[in-house]
């Protein structure tokens, strides 16, 4: 018998006797905020910026404007885009549109200028947007190899106040990507680089609806 073993083999002797334990309570709080349109849009949109990510609001019809005007704003002249993303979203962008395609190597889309996708979801508290790869959002790598992301997020319908509210409307087997602002590290001294592990920049839409 090794230590590990003979430690264990305590252990079991000690608490051999002992009651069984009761079921853990689970009657925390799951969020902190107001459950109200308005303030999670507000919240998001606060954390979102103070996590340096571009917010922008707008209704459905002018959506396919602001996203042109963001492209150019950003000098995009190829924008890679997911299998199901809704055509009219890029009606008035004048860019090359790249389908997103398996045989397309990182270093194919290192040379795409902005990328554009919705989302599955995001979190008022945290300033989180999540992907999950549905049709308007593709593979994973769409979103971490350009330089540039938009990101559509509907409000109030995809927007949720906290951590616990989300998990239970996601996949857990679906390859899931958690954005909170654009790609940051830093280094020893603290000092900030941005790009390294994602997009530089990051453009957020909150899209009301009606």
């Amino acid at each position: 018998m090794n230590t590990r073993d003979t430690i264990l083999a305590r252990i079991r002797t000690a608490v051999a006797d002992a009651p069984q334990a009761p079921e853990p309570t689970r009657t925390y709080q799951t969020t902190h905020t107001p459950n109200t349109p308005q303030t999670l849009t507000d919240l998001l949109a606060h954390h979102l910026t103070d996590y340096r990510a571009h917010v922008h609001h707008t209704h459905h019809a002018g959506l396919p404007d602001l996203i042109a005007r963001l492209l150019t704003a950003h000098g995009s002249h190829t924008v890679l885009i997911p299998p199901g993303l809704p055509a009219a979203w890029l009606e008035e962008a004048n860019t090359q549109q790249i389908p997103d395609s398996s045989t397309s190597s990182p270093a194919d889309l290192d040379t795409v200028d902005s990328a554009v996708t919705g989302c599955a979801l995001a979190i008022a508290e945290t300033g989180t947007i999540v992907l999950d790869g549905g049709p308007d959002q593709g593979r994973r790598r769409i979103t971490l190899i350009p330089d540039h992301h938009i990101c559509i997020v509907h409000t109030p319908d995809q927007i949720v106040a906290s951590l616990p509210h989300a998990l239970p409307r996601l996949d857990p087997t679906r390859p899931q990507t958690w954005i909170s602002g654009p790609s940051a590290t830093s280094d020893i001294e603290l000092d900030r680089v941005e790009g390294v592990h994602g997009p530089r920049t990051l453009d957020v839409i909150l899209v009301t609806s009606g």
